[in-house]
């Protein structure tokens, strides 16, 4: 059995996802795919149980849930099918090629050769390798990361990365129920908690690609919710 799986949260990406499941499935490592698609009304979710039916039955796998409930809850919604199902590597990754498949491996190999609890894939380790982000995008977060930093003392330079490697024992011992955010700011508590936790966490560089179809599912209440959210991680409320 494969050990490792890609989970890539979807809404609206009809444009992408039979691309993207494509491109992870045509790496020479085997990686599976888990989609928790969010109620899409343009039929994303159709396209994925069509190429599950059609070549991908014992490799991609569909959550599909009722509406917009938010990045984190689909995470965690993954997080737990992953566990139950077995797997001891789990990534998360988008679905609009934002983060390169062919980077999937480094960030196995980050943690299963080297010995890594975390693997972050990082925009920010080795500078800015952001491409076609507006420059006002860009700044707010770069400096967005480097006030999560300061504030929380974490010693990771790509605070809000969401494209990462787990490994199993991280998301067991994390308590998943517990974890509040829904945004960016998800993806800042689940690197804060398991820094606190003491696992091993390493960045490996990675370039950044603004999506060229589809929509961005950014918004300023986002941003918000991580400003303030670093805040209440800090005093522990």
């Amino acid at each position: 059995m494969c050990d490792r799986i890609v989970i890539i949260p979807t809404y609206n990406e009809k444009e992408n996802i039979e691309k993207i499941i494509h491109a992870v499935f045509a790496l020479e490592e085997d990686f599976h795919v888990l989609i928790i698609d969010d109620g899409s009304p343009d039929g994303t979710a159709s396209i994925v149980k069509r190429l599950m039916s059609e070549e991908f039955a014992d490799r991609l796998f569909i959550i599909e849930r009722s509406g917009k409930l938010g990045l984190g809850t689909a995470y965690i919604t993954g997080f737990k099918w992953c566990l139950e199902h077995g797997y001891e590597y789990i990534f998360e990754m988008d679905a609009d090629f934002s983060h390169d498949p062919h980077d999937l491996p480094r960030l196995y190999a980050a943690c299963h050769d080297e010995g890594n609890d975390l693997a972050i894939g990082s925009r920010y380790i080795t500078g800015v390798n952001v491409v076609n982000w507006p420059i006002g995008r860009v700044l707010m977060s770069y400096f967005a990361s480097k006030y999560v930093r300061m504030v929380l003392g974490l010693k990771i330079h790509d605070t809000t990365a969401g494209f990462v490697c787990y490994k199993r024992k991280v998301l067991e011992t994390i308590q998943l129920d517990k974890i509040r955010f829904k945004g960016y700011a998800f993806q800042i508590e689940m690197k804060f908690t398991a820094y606190k936790l003491g696992f091993k966490i390493k960045e490996v560089p990675v370039i950044f690609v603004n999506r060229v179809e589809g929509t961005s599912k950014m918004s300023g209440g986002i941003f918000s919710e991580a400003l303030w959210g670093v805040i209440r991680l800090r005093l522990g409320i």
